[in-house]
């Protein structure tokens, strides 16, 4: 059984989403959900990863925390795992397009694929999904919205200087 908790934050309201083995979700209050469809959950104030997820999420938006130590549980397909992996590889305050991700994955002609499968990641933020962006700079979809998702640069982009 999936247990879920909301919780409040600068970009809006998350319902973090958790499985036995792990991390399954970070949703958006608008969130579409057949972007990423998880089963029915129980709500779970004091649930330990829960409770982990927000703090570390706490933590990132206070400019204290520039990466996450959390198990995940993603079900994906290779092709999504080796995007979301990548993901992973883009560090804080960094931006790479659609093509840079894609050429990283060995696929430099699969950028729409590798757009779909980022606009698929089911944990916003902790697989930083926001950190693509078009060939040339521009801001592209995000399921939080694009006001989320220039919050996030600009957050990371504020403290990317400090350690």
């Amino acid at each position: 059984m999936l247990a879920h908790k909301v919780i409040a934050t600068p970009v809006g309201l998350l319902k973090l989403v958790a499985s036995e083995r792990g991390l399954k979700a970070v949703l958006w209050e608008d969130d579409d959900p057949r972007r990423v469809p998880v089963a029915l959950s129980r709500e779970s104030a004091s649930h330990p990863l829960l409770v982990r997820t927000q703090t570390q999420l706490g933590q990132y938006f206070a400019g204290e925390r520039r990466g996450f130590q959390l198990p995940l549980d993603l079900a994906e397909t290779p092709f999504q795992r080796a995007v979301w992996q990548a993901l992973l590889d883009i560090g804080y305050g960094e931006r790479w397009s659609y093509e840079e991700l894609a050429h990283r994955i060995g696929k430099p002609k699969a950028q729409r694929a590798v757009g779909a499968a980022n606009g698929r990641n089911p944990i916003s933020m902790i697989v930083p999904c926001h950190r693509v962006l078009g060939k040339n700079g521009s801001l592209t979809g995000f399921a939080g919205g694009l006001g989320a998702k220039t919050f996030l640069l600009d957050l990371e982009r504020r403290y990317a200087g400090s350690a």
